[in-house]
């Protein structure tokens, strides 16, 4: 539980590994073998017997794909990603690739394969929609996809594999899930008899989660359950779950509803809906390829989003309360750091993870806080530039005067999920630092001052955050923005702003605004707030209503890394008025002390 900072990496195993790997893949009579990321259920953080691709390569970051082929090898990885794997990766072993453009992984395995040979993959672990683009690309090529029924890193790892986690769950009580779970099943039938579906396979463990107003401890920081879900359209659903999970309370919760199942009877009962020829929804983005193959091929399936996501994504009344009371209670603990860090770091004695576990010190003083939400992100002078580093006590390093320090976290409460990240001056900034701070902020007040009609997508407004720097020839290498969970996910679809963002924005969805900068070898400097979608209300003068975002996070941005004069008028008014709300809401929270450093850090720019 919580953030640990021991070394972890497997780079020096990695020769030895993979010298494994094609041992095994010698004996399958495989040419090349796919080391995905995901684990059976898609997610973007798995539980530690799940880190394959960490334990095979050195590679920790939560997303990313390595091939092993005969005689060479690749890890593929997007932009968050690139700087980290090239630290954590045996580079002479493992080359380091990008997964943009999309073809590239399928490039890479026809120009290293031949034809008539043959990869391999685990079909538990990579989806429906993933194994038929690379199928058809590969396809033309003469080189055939073969899936492996026993994981042949599984294999390798052996008895030091960690176990399968079996943490019991919890309820999430209507006081803070606002809807019960009858209703959410309800609606979930609701939109099978519309789409005319006989029944839906759930596999991502936060939409159980939602629907079945559970919570768990099986994947750190992120508070779900390992099941799967059968919902018919008709009768109770299914909740395939270790028993042992379930105590007396859980139990009755449960089977007031639904109908348990271990999760080994899961294939009979696929392979029941697959004999009664029934119309079964799969989400082939989200849906592991085993699945589509239980069901009898990929043509029998009726494909479909996953119903929850939309359902969950958008945040009622209760969960939308519980947001700014959690909120409100996390910007007081940010905002007593923000100040400790101030009196502390310029003596050169704080070094990061000091800082990573003074945060959470703050946040535990609450007294409410069950888990953070991710591994804090906490990068001093050029870690800073990694975009998701985590810090460990090989990489540890002091807070330097003239640097700047990048701190980025979360928190699971019961009443909600948070993510903030805030950029601090240690000393006096650069020129440099204070210009591109101010662009990145421009970013962040266009994202949320934003006003934009139904129908708007994030892949619309993502430009509003990068306008400023690209006049500059600058931009940053990750969405601007990413769904939220109610204490679940801190990383929930369907919603983002960002390339990827076709989902259209509905109110009551909530989701971050972080535009960034980094100079690799430099720094990092990145702004973030959780903003919830408004409800559409009419502008003075037009003739289409107008949804917009209100600002749930509360906590100071540092004022000496602004260069006042890159603001326009409307941009110091935001500024100042949501610095005037911060010092307002959070001041009665803090002590004395903290509250005379709160006033010096919301004064007015």
């Amino acid at each position: 539980m919580f953030q640990t900072f021991e070394v972890t990496s497997q780079r020096e195993a990695t020769p030895e590994r993979v010298k494994g790997l094609r041992k095994r893949m010698a004996q399958a009579k495989l040419d090349a073998y796919l080391v995905p990321r995901a684990d059976a259920h898609q997610g973007e953080y798995v539980p530690p017997c799940a880190a394959r691709l960490e334990w095979l390569t050195g590679f920790s970051g939560s997303a990313g794909l390595a091939i092993i082929a005969k005689k060479a090898a690749a890890l593929f990885v997007d932009g968050r990603y690139t700087v980290q794997a090239r630290s954590e990766v045996d580079t002479d072993i493992i080359e380091i690739a990008s997964v943009a453009p999309q073809g590239r992984i399928a490039d890479w395995l026809t120009a290293t394969l031949k034809r008539g040979q043959t990869v391999g993959f685990d079909p538990r672990l990579h989806t429906v929609a993933e194994i038929e683009r690379l199928q058809n690309s590969l396809a033309a090529k003469g080189i055939k996809l073969r899936p492996v029924s026993r994981n042949l890193v599984d294999r390798l790892w052996g008895r030091a594999r960690p176990p399968e986690p079996t943490t019991p769950i919890s309820i999430q009580t209507l006081k803070f899930a606002g809807r019960s779970a009858q209703d959410k099943i309800a609606d979930i039938q609701q939109c099978l008899k519309t789409d005319g579906h006989d029944a839906v396979v759930l596999t991502m463990t936060d939409s159980i989660a939602w629907a079945f107003n559970i919570r768990g401890a099986d994947i750190p920081h992120t508070p779900v359950a390992l099941a799967f879900a059968i919902v018919p359209q008709r009768g109770k659903p299914e909740l395939f779950i270790a028993p042992e999970k379930l105590d007396a309370n859980a139990r009755a919760h449960l089977v007031a509803f639904a109908k348990l199942y271990p999760p080994a009877a899961l294939a009979e009962r696929i392979s029941t809906l697959r004999k009664a020829n029934k119309s079964v929804r799969l989400d082939p983005t989200q849906a592991s390829w085993w699945f589509a193959r239980a069901l009898g091929g990929t043509r029998r399936i009726a494909r479909a989003k996953d119903p929850c996501l939309a359902l969950k994504a958008v945040k009622n009344s209760v969960e939308i309360k519980g947001a700014r009371a959690a909120h409100l209670r996390d910007g007081a603990a940010v905002t007593k750091f923000l100040a400790w860090l101030d009196d502390n770091a310029a003596s050169g004695s704080v070094d990061e993870i000091e800082a990573v576990r003074q945060l959470e010190s703050f946040r535990r003083e609450t007294n409410q806080l069950r888990e953070i939400s991710f591994d804090t992100i906490a990068g001093s002078g050029h870690n800073g530039a990694i975009v998701h580093y985590r810090v460990n006590e090989a990489t540890n390093r002091k807070l330097k005067t003239g640097e700047l320090f990048l701190i980025d976290s979360g928190a699971q409460y019961l009443d909600g999920t948070t993510d903030i990240t805030r950029t601090v001056a240690i000393g006096k900034p650069t020129p440099e630092m204070r210009e591109r701070f101010t662009l990145v902020l421009k970013g962040h007040i266009a994202i949320a001052t934003a006003r934009f009609p139904k129908g708007t997508r994030g892949i619309d407004l993502d430009p509003f955050a990068r306008r400023a720097l690209w006049a500059h020839g600058l931009d940053y290498d990750h969405g601007t923005g990413h769904g939220i969970g109610s204490y679940l996910s801190v990383h929930e679809g369907p919603q983002s702003i960002s390339r990827a963002g076709v989902a259209a924005l509905e109110p009551g969805m909530i989701c971050s605004n972080e535009p960034g900068y980094y100079k690799e070898g430099a720094y990092g400097i990145r702004i973030e707030n959780l903003v919830l979608v408004t409800p559409p209300e009419p502008i003075t003068g037009g003739d289409r209503d107008m949804m917009g975002f209100e600002t749930f996070t509360l906590a100071p941005i540092d004022r000496r890394l602004i260069a006042k004069d890159l603001l326009s008028t409307a941009e110091i008014a935001w500024l100042n008025a949501y610095h005037a709300r911060v010092a307002d809401e959070i001041g009665p929270e803090i002590d004395q002390k903290t509250r005379t450093w709160l006033v010096a850090a919301t004064a007015p720019v």
